[in-house]
């Protein structure tokens, strides 16, 4: 069964009698090529000694025209066994079918109906071209075969090779039926799976009006994409060439089925160019020698002059034979005796080889079946009459190899290796087109390892050597995410930009990934880089002035040491236990150095020594402090007549409660660094791209415990230096007491919310300000006055000065 017809005259049954026969049109040299080719397979079958020796084979040929209703009308004939289609069956349709095997369709649609007439009584049907999926399905059509892959391996070949060459927005055309509709649908199920998105897919069949084919131009028009998918029959493609040569649509990338994609009549029709560049798949190059020798030498039937073979050799020569000339005046007779040498034409048209192949071995399939069932060796066993379910379970288990070295079997879906060429139209300079192979793929193989494309320049749209670009949007650079656009497929996609402290280091990412804590994005997001290690360090100018202060003040209080140690004998020394004044200068000076500890980065024991060293040496200080006020009001309450409050404030009394107030303060910080020392910590929260090296207080108990015992001593001097404020002026250390611990009160006080509010090493800046200021109002405070005397007024260190106001103001 061929479609010697491509098409047929439209026409409208009215039902009130009985239908006219199908008027078929368009004749078409490559279903006599398959013909052609079964021909040859049985002559050489039946000249064969080998292969069924003394049994001959015999065929009959029909014509379906391409329509489903013929072609079934055709199968219910051969099952019942009526020669002929119009003549009324009158015996029971459950006689023996008459033939053994049916060879064809060429088309999906056709065959899906015969197999459905068919499939009940197990006549086996071999077809050299029906490649829809649908037809695997043994529960629907169980005496189908084929000598060609199903689409199920070409729809997913062909989406591979779209994803390959990174096209992700196409369009796609399709014949409107089984072969169109089953491998579309294939092909979007797995473009879908791979990323790919089609921006349209239409339809249509030859047959259609041209309004609904103009509707298709233009919606490849409209479009965006320039990748265009044709999953078209030959026939339906030349219809589609046709109308984009009128339009002078070029400029699209195609990508094809294996019903067109090495077909040179479509070929030789695009004289506009439009397919130029196209790529998709074919059945690999075949060769069956002889056959083209015996298609050549076709003559006209000897044993029945019918009208097909007729019509077939007047347009095969464009001649007329007598008994049917007509009125064309431009046409020669024919004799009947015409060759073909010279003749260049689609029938002369080798270069469907591999399809002729397929019709080759689907005789030979039979053959060797047939073979088998008659126990053939030198001779066959004729005594046997072969039966269609018979047949059909030796078809599908035979495994042979064809003359030039094939290998013929089919699956249990009744379907052979699926292995395809993957083709590229790359013009000639004579405008022809050469079909050239540059790559393949075999579904046998692991998927990853399926597709295979060869080295080879290829040949794109307008003769470009550079891979044309399909895509809704561009890829995503690494740094930004892509976010759908509402309403549109997932191809069409905006670039946002990541997050700060996200990134995304992948093209195309769908989401952006935060970075670890200790990490931050770099500027570009595609990148994590560590955080900025932030503390106070000797090396930056804030930290360079701290440092520089702490030693100033550290100098400034050693050089007030020379000065009372040079002068420890002076009265102005003596007048307020010296012993204390030394003290006092040595704890200041710790006080000053304390503060380096808070410089530099952070580590286990400068986080511990920082806290505990500056609650030390400050309460050493105050310490020194209370005891000189003390001093100085015992002083003045020892002037009195009867008092004896001296003796119990004396040097040793004065020396232990700087030693009890200090040893309160050593045991808090014993305490804290027990329970809960201080430890270098890692702040991530304060700035999003920087890390604070900081240290935890541990215990806010005991960091506020320590601050709290130095403010008590500290309003315990202030309230007695307070006091003592208006005793007689040349003993009164008092009132320069009282302004350094408002200097040193004030400090504190304002030190607690400027710390707290702080953030990172500007906190410990802050810290160590207060020890700085602090410690500097002491120092002016309480030492400055007398070195002023000492160095710029001797005059009034002497004894006699030091009583005389005394004595001048208690008399």
């Amino acid at each position: 069964m061929f479609s010697f017809h491509s098409s047929w005259k439209a026409r409208q049954d009215t039902y009130m009698h009985k239908p006219l026969p199908l008027q078929c049109t368009s004749l078409n040299f490559r279903e006599f090529q398959f013909a052609q080719a079964m021909l040859y397979a049985i002559e050489e079958i039946n000249n064969s000694t080998d292969l069924l020796p003394g049994v001959s084979l015999g065929y009959k040929i029909y014509d379906t025209c391409g329509s489903i209703v013929r072609s079934v009308k055709v199968a219910l004939s051969l099952a019942n066994g009526d020669d002929k289609l119009s003549a009324p069956s009158v015996e029971p349709c459950t006689k023996p079918a008459q033939v053994q095997a049916i060879m064809g369709e060429t088309s999906s649609s056709p065959c899906t109906a015969i197999a459905t007439v068919i499939g009940p009584f197990h006549i086996p049907m071999i077809s050299h071209f029906a490649t829809c999926a649908c037809l695997s399905n043994k529960l629907k059509y169980p005496s189908f075969l084929r000598t060609i892959p199903s689409d199920y391996y070409q729809s997913r070949a062909l989406a591979h090779l779209v994803k390959h060459f990174g096209w992700t927005w196409v369009g796609a055309v399709r014949t409107n039926d089984d072969y169109g509709n089953n491998g579309m649908a294939t092909f979007i199920e797995t473009a879908q799976h791979l990323g790919i998105c089609l921006e349209y897919s239409v339809s249509f069949f030859r047959t259609d009006p041209s309004d609904k084919i103009q509707k298709i131009i233009d919606i490849i028009k409209a479009s965006t994409s320039k990748v265009i998918v044709a999953f078209l029959s030959h026939m339906d493609m030349d219809v589609l060439i046709h109308e984009l040569s009128q339009h002078n649509l070029t400029g699209y990338q195609w990508v094809g089925s294996e019903s067109w994609i090495f077909d040179s009549q479509t070929a030789a029709m695009d004289t506009q160019h439009i397919l130029d560049g196209a790529i998709g798949l074919s059945i690999p190059k075949a060769f069956v020698s002889g056959l083209k020798e015996f298609m050549l030498d076709v003559r006209p039937l000897n044993s029945s002059n019918s009208e097909l073979f007729t019509e077939f050799w007047e347009t095969l020569f464009n001649c007329k034979f007598k008994q049917s000339k007509s009125s064309a005046e431009t046409q020669t007779d024919c004799t009947g005796h015409e060759d073909l040498t010279g003749v260049h034409n689609s029938f002369t048209d080798m270069s469907l080889m591999p399809i002729f192949n397929n019709v080759y071995k689907g005789v030979y399939a039979v053959a060797h079946a047939l073979h088998n069932i008659l126990s053939c060796n030198k001779t066959c066993n004729n005594k046997v009459q072969p039966d269609p379910l018979t047949m059909l379970q030796h078809i599908k288990n035979i495994n042979f190899k064809t003359k030039e070295g094939d290998e013929v079997y089919f699956n249990e879906n009744g379907d052979p290796a699926a292995k395809y060429e993957i083709i590229n139209w790359q013009p000639r300079d004579d405008g022809t087109v050469d079909f050239v192979t540059v790559g393949l793929f075999d579904a046998s193989l692991p998927e990853d390892k399926q597709l295979y494309l060869q080295n080879v320049s290829l040949i794109w749209t307008h003769n470009s050597r550079q891979v044309p670009v399909s895509v809704c949007s561009e890829k995503c650079p690494p740094g930004t995410r892509k976010v759908l656009q509402k309403g549109k497929p997932i191809c069409c996609y905006d670039c946002i930009r990541c997050a700060e402290g996200e990134i995304s280091n992948i093209t195309d990412s769908v989401t952006c990934v935060k970075c670890l804590p200790e990490f931050w994005s770099n500027e570009r997001r595609d990148d994590c880089i560590k955080k900025e290690a932030v503390f106070l360090s000797y090396e930056e100018i804030m930290g360079a002035l701290l440092t520089a202060a702490s030693l100033f003040g550290t100098c400034m209080t050693a050089i007030v040491a020379s000065i009372f140690f040079k002068y420890r004998n002076s009265p102005i020394v003596r007048a307020n236990n010296s012993e204390l004044s030394f003290l006092l200068l040595f704890s200041l000076t710790l006080c000053f150095l304390c503060s380096l500890t808070f410089i530099g980065q952070p580590s286990e024991w400068s986080c511990m020594l920082r806290h505990t060293a500056f609650g030390i040496t400050f309460v050493l200080c105050i310490s020194c402090v209370l005891g000189k006020t003390m001093v100085v009001l015992m002083a003045f309450r020892a002037t009195l007549p009867g008092s004896n409050v001296m003796k119990w404030f004396g040097p040793p009394q004065q020396r232990l409660s700087v030693l009890g107030f200090t040893l309160i303060q050593v045991i808090i910080c014993i305490l804290w660094l027990s329970i809960s020392p201080p430890f270098p910590f890692k702040n991530l929260k304060e700035f999003k791209d920087k890390i604070i090296l900081e240290c935890a207080l541990g215990s806010a108990i005991g960091f506020w415990a320590v601050l709290g015992y130095i403010g008590l001593l500290a309003i315990l001097c202030f309230i007695f230096a307070f006091l003592a404020r208006k005793l007689p002026d040349n003993f009164n250390e008092a009132k320069f007491i009282t302004f350094s611990m408002l200097i040193f009160c004030a400090v504190w006080i304002t030190f607690i919310p400027a710390y707290v509010s702080s953030p990172g090493k500007f906190s410990v800046a802050v810290e160590i300000f207060a020890i700085l200021a602090s410690s500097f109002g002491l120092l002016f405070c309480i030492f400055f006055p007398k070195c002023y005397i000492i160095l710029l007024k001797p005059e009034k260190n002497t004894k006699k000065n030091m009583m005389g106001k005394a004595t001048s103001k208690s008399s």
